[in-house]
């Protein structure tokens, strides 16, 4: 018996290391694209385009010196911060508040729940892109052109489908008694959405606010069709300064790049642990 065992736990052992392993390898893997980025970050022109594999040749820092020089690096972060902050603070209030409704409510039929949560999900079988043109027009007719809330609209808007998914999901999950308990207590509809469901939504925040930061920091096409004026660009609309009618400065475009996601990296790996937290809390329920 002893034998047995000994051999099970062995190789369960093995099982184990060789599921590291493959976690190890397929991590590096993904890092590739990234870590050959940030080495192409370092070298010439002429290098990235004749020879980018290559590790002979000279390393410099002049084109994060360029970068730093060209770019208004405090206007870009001062703008993006901005948008990402105010559409992330309407978006998850206004997700929540008809999230919690919907899954809360007594409606005459469950039909009519299931019609409108449905019609809130259809924005996810739609790509936000084809909208660019009406929401331009929408945007010049309110005069908000070039502004900070010609961004902050459309992100929340293009926010809700997600952001319903995931909080509809969680709510359906979680027992009524414990708010029917509030309720015996003589707590009222705002201080029991503060005090007893919002405490107990923090991991699906969480969620939400990750991916949509992300979204926000990285789009690009809303901002490029809605902000004309460069003192507006934000960090998206920067990299791509480095981009001339007739040529391109891959080195500058690079290693400003490379300047721009390093916050996301340290954003990501402070919040990591919250996202499956906050996905199998939610996100695939209901």
């Amino acid at each position: 018996m002893k034998t047995v065992a000994a051999k099970a736990e062995v190789s369960s052992k093995w099982g184990r290391t060789g599921h590291y392993i493959a976690i190890y390898i397929i991590t590096l893997l993904m890092m590739i694209p990234l870590i050959w980025m940030v080495l192409l970050s370092f070298r010439t022109n002429n290098i990235i385009l004749n020879n980018p594999f290559s590790f002979a040749g000279s390393w410099t820092f002049e084109n994060y010196m360029r970068a730093w020089n060209t770019l208004p690096v405090g206007s870009l972060y001062k703008n993006t911060f901005i948008i990402v902050i105010c559409s992330i603070f309407f978006e998850v209030l206004f997700t929540f508040m008809s999230s919690y409704a919907l899954a809360r409510l007594v409606f005459k039929s469950e039909r009519l729940r299931n019609f409108i949560y449905t019609n809130l999900l259809f924005g996810l079988a739609i790509p936000p892109f084809i909208l660019l043109f009406p929401v331009y027009r929408m945007t010049i007719e309110m005069n908000i052109l070039n502004t900070h809330l010609s961004l902050i609209l459309p992100y929340i808007a293009t926010a809700i489908s997600f952001n319903t998914l995931v909080f509809f999901g969680f709510f359906r999950g979680v027992p009524k008694e414990i708010e029917e308990a509030g309720i015996i207590d003589g707590t009222g509809l705002y201080a029991l959405c503060r005090h007893v469901v919002f405490p107990i939504t923090i991991p699906v925040v969480t969620t939400v606010f990750i991916f949509n930061v992300l979204f926000m920091w990285n789009e690009y096409p809303f901002a490029v069709t809605l902000l004309n004026d460069k003192t507006m660009n934000t960090i998206a609309l920067g990299v791509s300064q480095f981009k001339g009618q007739f040529s391109i400065d891959y080195g500058g475009t690079i290693a400003a790049s490379t300047l721009f996601i390093i916050p996301q990296l340290i954003f990501f790996a402070f919040f990591q642990k919250y996202i499956i937290d906050g996905m199998t809390a939610g996100a695939v329920k209901g």
